[in-house]
């Protein structure tokens, strides 16, 4: 069976449904588990999506979160649907 790697933007699309799906917020380490990167690979795309303006991140009591702005809402809408329409190609 091959499986198929994800690819840049199914990646973001990861993270940015990760950050929806926890209510808007979440915690550096939720992150990582939920967008299965590494360490590394998710600060370069943490930085990637920030310098963006899609996601930023706060303090919130003391505590470290990422949470998602306007354009990263804008990005994941516009990718699920292209997703629908290119699935319902079978493509």
């Amino acid at each position: 069976m091959i499986v198929k790697r994800r690819g840049k933007i199914e990646i973001i699309a990861d993270i940015l449904r990760s950050i929806q799906d926890k209510g808007g917020k979440i915690k550096p380490t939720h992150l990582l588990y939920k967008s299965n990167l590494s360490h590394a690979k998710l600060m370069e795309y943490v930085d990637i999506l920030s310098g963006k303006g899609m996601i930023e991140e706060q303090i919130v009591k003391g505590r470290k979160m990422f949470s998602m702005k306007d354009p990263g809402h804008k990005f994941l809408l516009e990718f699920e649907r292209i997703k629908e329409f290119s699935d319902s190609f079978g493509l």
